[in-house]
This record gives C-alpha cells, structure tokens and sequence, in this order.
C-alpha cells in the first residue's frame, strides 16, 4: 500500500457550521492511492506545537489530485487547522489504515453518526459509481443537531442514492438516532452495511447485523499517537481474545472481528 508524506496546499477553507469545518488539500499522491475508509495523520502546527500529527478521515478525493477533511474544532489541533488559511502548506501523511471492502453485487446501507459522516462520502461516491441499480442502496446520517447534518446533506444527495437523517433534538430529519431510521427500514437479504461513529452506535449496528444475518463493516474512531502500529495505543479487544490496532488493522472492521460489551 502506498503511502506518502506530502506539503499540501490549503485551495479551500469551508465553515460550514459553527464549529465543523471542511478544508480541501492539494495532495495528488495520497489522492491517487486513497481508498474510502482510509485516513491521513497531519501536523496542524508549523513547528512541534502539537508535538503529533493528528487522525482525520479522508472525506473525499478527486482526480484532480485533492483530498478533503471534515472535522470539529474540539481541541489544540483542531483548534489550530480551524484558524488555517487559503494558501498554507500543511504536513500530510497518509493513506494509511484499512479501508472498506465495497460489495459491487449487494445493496449497500451507508450510516454516519456525527463525525462519523465524514467517510461516507468517499463512499457513498464508490457505491454510486458501481454500475449496477441503486434503488435499495441507502443512506442514513445523523448527529446531535441541525449543523451537524444540513451543511452536508447537498453533496450526499448529488449521487442519487435514497438519503435519511435524524438528529438527536428533532431540529432536522426524525427526532431519534440513525438506528431508528435502519431499524425501520425493509433491507435487503443481502445489504452490506457500512458505518462509522460514536462507539455505542457502532455496537448497535454489530447487534443489528448479528440479528439479520448481514454483513457489517464499521470504520472506528480512536485517538491516534502515530498511525502506522509503533506507539501502540489504539488497541481494541478482538473477538478471538487478541487485541487489533486501529491504525494498520482497522479502522474498518467487520464486525465480527471486535469483541462487543455485549
């Protein structure tokens, strides 16, 4: 698997909320060699201020040679690539992890819950781009409140596919979560289902699956030191009784891999 440390070009700084940002990169060797689910580690300071690179979800490429990120200013990092402007040069490292396996011949269920949203719109594209009908393909997003949600809405209904959203307080979409939005939902026997977000959604959809007979796939969110298995800090409980890093053997996991609460 490739990968590639590149200077790249802020061309596109996007507030779409108060507090989610998106900024476009240009980064034409990590663009060419990203697959959806996978994610880039990015220095957000020019100096060693924050000493590490921090994770972001790849949330679109182009063939132009542009990577995008969509994030929430939370912290020192994210706090800093909020106040970042047109034209500065930003440390990329990346593609780096696993990234989901795209079924061609099975409906697929795309689920993003908060941040979660992010990778799904790399893949909603790859689902699109399959030439195969998409009348069961299925999108759900969701997120806490209106900002979370409507800013994106616009580039996920651009690839056709059917588009549900629920927000925690009702503000946009059902009042609800987005498992109550799959849960009503007739799937298809054979739907794979994809998600990424918070932790408890994730072991929802696990449950789900489990309860179907569906294939899962899940994209994990962890804090990250390094992203390349060296630090050793983002291990997960596996299902054999060994453990997994997030970073080289993930994010994206089938469900069945991880060892649930439940």
């Amino acid at each position: 698997m490739s990968q590639h440390q590149e200077k790249a070009r802020i061309i596109r700084f996007e507030q779409l909320s108060e507090f989610n940002i998106r900024i476009t990169l240009e980064a034409p060797l990590i663009a060419g060699s990203a697959e959806a689910g996978q994610f880039v580690m990015i220095r957000t300071g020019p100096g060693q201020d924050p000493l590490l690179r921090r994770p972001f979800s790849l949330h679109q490429t182009s063939s132009s040679g542009h990577i995008q990120i969509f994030f929430k200013n939370v912290g020192r990092g994210t706090n800093i690539l909020a106040h970042a402007k047109v034209g500065e040069i930003l440390d990329v490292f990346g593609p780096l992890g696993r990234g989901f396996s795209v079924a061609d011949d099975r409906p697929a269920c795309l689920i993003g819950g908060g941040l979660g949203i992010a990778p799904m719109l790399f893949l909603a594209k790859i689902v699109s781009s399959l030439s195969r009908e998409h009348g069961q393909d299925l999108i759900i997003l969701g997120g806490r409140t209106r900002e979370d949600v409507e800013p994106l809405v616009e580039d996920f209904r651009q690839f056709g596919l059917a588009l549900h959203c629920a927000t925690d307080d009702g503000s946009y979409g059902l009042k609800g979560f987005v498992t109550d939005i799959l849960r009503s939902e007739q799937l298809a026997a054979n739907t794979r289902i994809y998600g990424c977000g918070p932790d408890n959604m994730l072991e929802v959809l696990h449950r789900f699956s489990t309860e179907r007979k569906l294939d899962c796939q899940v994209s994990v969110e962890s804090v990250m030191a390094c992203g390349m298995g060296a630090c050793l800090g983002c291990n997960l409980d596996a299902s054999d009784g060994s453990y997994v890093h997030v970073c080289i053997d993930g994010p994206v996991f089938d469900t069945r891999e991880l060892s649930w609460n439940s």
